[in-house]
């Protein structure tokens, strides 16, 4: 029987933003996997981001790295731009930077309040704004969200948490500004992952897992197959959607 699923992006181009390592770098290796161009944002780990980039052209893909900072909006415009340079065109964006702390409200400090408002939001924001003004028609705007920016079962991530609620009213919104064009905007809300930065060891992650349905972590990879999945031409039909992926956790 002829396949009738597919996620082949070839000839398409993509930029990932945050994608040194965890979740952004898998979504970079999946989308090149599937045949499109990558340009991957980072801040401060160039050598990681090397190895993303190596990754991929060791296995014959095309991909670069670009330098941005997506806590300010000059930095993230440039690096969208810088970014489009390198590849020639973009075709999809996957907004995927963000920062996190877990602390009661009272005792987050100044510095890590601003900077998970900052980049979660607006980063996000500026990159997406940038990106859509060369974006072609048909395009692709896939933002990482969490599972938490609908359901927190725990403390201690009110501001985390309202940062990746605000993206869900931005994902759904700019949905119908960009209907006309096609260009489909999705958000992928994953709950616990294992990364770099969420082992899945621990008393945290022994909470965590508690509240999924399935009862532990899912991978970096699990996340990267639906975020290609909604770059292909299969998901042309998708926009405005909050999709989980996070073993029961909102169930």
């Amino acid at each position: 029987m002829a396949e009738r699923l597919g996620t082949s992006l070839t000839g398409k181009t993509a930029i990932v933003t945050g994608a040194s390592r965890g979740i952004g770098a898998e979504i970079a290796r999946e989308l090149a996997h599937q045949g499109a161009s990558v340009a991957i944002t980072y801040l401060n780990s160039p050598e990681a981001a090397a190895e993303v980039v190596d990754s991929i052209t060791a296995a014959g893909g095309r991909a670069v790295a670009i330098r941005a900072d997506h806590g300010t909006a000059a930095g993230s415009r440039s690096g969208i731009r810088e970014a489009v340079e390198a590849l020639g065109s973009l075709d999809i964006l996957v907004n995927n930077v963000g920062v996190g702390w877990i602390s009661p409200l009272d005792e987050t400090s100044d510095e890590q309040l601003e900077a998970m408002l900052t980049i979660n939001i607006n980063g996000v924001v500026y990159s997406t704004q940038e990106a859509i003004r060369h974006i072609g028609d048909g395009g692709r705007i896939i933002t990482i969200g969490s599972c938490v920016g609908s359901v927190a079962h725990y403390a201690g991530a009110s501001v985390y948490t309202t940062t990746k609620a605000a993206l869900k009213g931005f994902t759904t919104s700019l949905s119908r500004d960009l209907g006309p064009r096609r260009i489909t905007v999705n958000m992928i809300a994953p709950g616990p992952i294992a990364t770099e930065g969420t082992p899945p060891v621990g008393e945290f992650a022994d909470l965590l897992m508690g509240f999924t349905s399935l009862g532990r972590f899912g991978s970096a990879s699990d996340v990267a197959y639906l975020a290609a999945w909604m770059a292909s031409d299969q998901a042309a039909f998708m926009t405005g959607s909050i999709v989980g992926i996070d073993g029961g956790w909102s169930a």
